[in-house]
């Protein structure tokens, strides 16, 4: 696919600047008279004699810049150009089309300037393949439809290539992790001799359809969840400065595991963390910001949704004497959301917290100690709580009903964020 890495525009597409000569608006744009493309994929016209270093020139062997790769070495198939059939079958299938455009000519139908089109390949993480003709219609629709988001006016062009790049992240993960899913039960092929693009064919050839109708459900299920916290923010700037409880849930001795298990047993293991957990915290009204392996960092609206989390998370993972401890630190306050992610001191605090939690224990700090108390979740005090409960009995009425209770430990100091005053989170019974 098109392009990753660093390099600009200019070198990503044969724009030598490295001789101090400075190029006109006309270069490196797909679509206008300087840039012909011709059907084979080669330059001709001023952009040729740009690259050349004099007009009517044809590129020498030694001319530098990027040299088109040879796609089917890429794909695995011998180097004298024999590409797979089969390859090239389930790739026709996966991509709804055959390979037809080169990055220029995929540009220029598109009617995207060369430097926009790298832009948006780049951040949706598509590596440089040079001129090679390996794109299809989708990757002209795709550039149509972002630079059309962008001409109307719905997106900057800076947000147009966030949104290119947050796509690209989230389903690169998902893809791989869905292929790793799928093959890893066939270790062995249904018939000798299968090589493994004629196992992963006809599998691809029936979930394909499902995964993808799949696919655009679940987005939009989501998209509705998040849309509906934005309408419930009071106002814009709470839309990207929340208060929010933002946890980390961390494995104890992961480091030590690491030595002593085998590669597959501690895969199997991070996953079942990753999944008990994202389980647990999408059922007790939690969102998942992201997974590190041992360890997981959730948010939560509210103190009394993220207590419950930690608990939850901690009850179950002391149950299965195939995980190891756990132990969670919560911090409350304003983070800044930002792709889906979550920043601040209060996310730096939480981390903290977790680094000094004794194992199977939950440690949070003052702020969201506060606010369990302010919502009626935790007495301010247990003498407080027995003597509230000792006044509601004798005036016949039904004493209070705390789920948690907090219990102060010694301040101490936090590196980076001064002396704080942690607080132990238990489930009163």
């Amino acid at each position: 696919m098109p392009y990753r890495g660093a390099r600009s525009s200019a070198a990503l597409w044969g724009c030598d600047r490295s001789n101090g000569a400075e190029c006109g608006s006309e270069c490196g744009r797909a679509g206008q008279q300087a840039v012909t493309v011709d059907d084979s994929g080669s330059h001709s016209g001023s952009a040729t004699a740009h690259a050349n270093g004099a007009a009517g020139g044809t590129p020498s062997d030694e001319e530098p810049g990027p040299r088109p790769i040879d796609h089917a070495a890429q794909d695995g198939a011998a180097p004298d150009g024999e590409t797979d059939p089969l390859a090239l079958r389930l790739e026709g299938l996966i991509l709804g089309a055959e390979r037809r455009y080169t990055p220029f000519q995929a540009a220029r139908t598109a009617g995207v300037s060369m430097e926009l089109a790298s832009r948006f390949w780049r951040a949706m993480g598509f590596a440089d393949i040079g001129q090679a003709k390996a794109l299809t219609e989708a990757d002209v629709l795709a550039l149509r439809r972002l630079a059309g988001l962008v001409e109307a006016g719905l997106l900057s062009e800076a947000m147009a290539v966030q949104v290119a790049r947050s796509t690209g992240q989230t389903t690169a993960r998902l893809a791989e992790w869905q292929i790793d899913s799928f093959l890893a039960g066939l270790t062995e092929p249904p018939e000798p001799g299968m090589t493994r693009t004629e196992v992963t064919y006809p599998l691809m050839e029936l979930l394909l359809p499902e995964l993808e109708e799949f696919l655009v459900y679940v987005w939009r299920r989501q998209l509705a969840a998040a849309t509906g916290r934005v309408v419930q923010a009071a106002d814009d700037e709470e839309m990207v400065d929340r208060r929010l409880a933002v946890g980390f849930a961390d494995l104890v001795g992961f480091t030590r595991l690491t030595r002593r298990m085998e590669e597959e047993e501690l895969g199997e293991l991070v996953e079942a963390f990753e999944t008990t957990s994202a389980d647990l915290v999408a059922a007790n009204g939690g969102r998942l910001i992201k997974t590190l392996g041992d360890e997981v960092l959730f948010a939560a609206d509210d103190a009394g949704t993220a207590a419950e989390i930690a608990l939850r998370l901690i009850e179950t993972m002391a149950g299965d004497e195939t995980m190891p401890e756990l132990r969670v630190g919560i911090a409350f306050g304003t983070v800044t959301t930002r792709m889906g992610d979550v920043f601040g001191t209060t996310v730096n605090l939480a981390s903290r917290l977790t680094s000094i939690a004794p194992k199977d224990a939950v440690l949070v700090d003052g702020a969201f100690a506060a606010d369990l108390q302010r919502a009626g979740d935790a007495p301010v005090s247990e003498a407080e709580a027995a003597a509230e409960a000792e006044k509601a009995l004798a005036a016949g009425e039904t004493p209070p009903s705390y789920r948690f209770a907090l219990q102060p430990m010694w301040q101490r100091p936090v590196r980076g964020l001064g002396v704080v005053e942690p607080w132990l989170l238990t489930r009163r019974g």
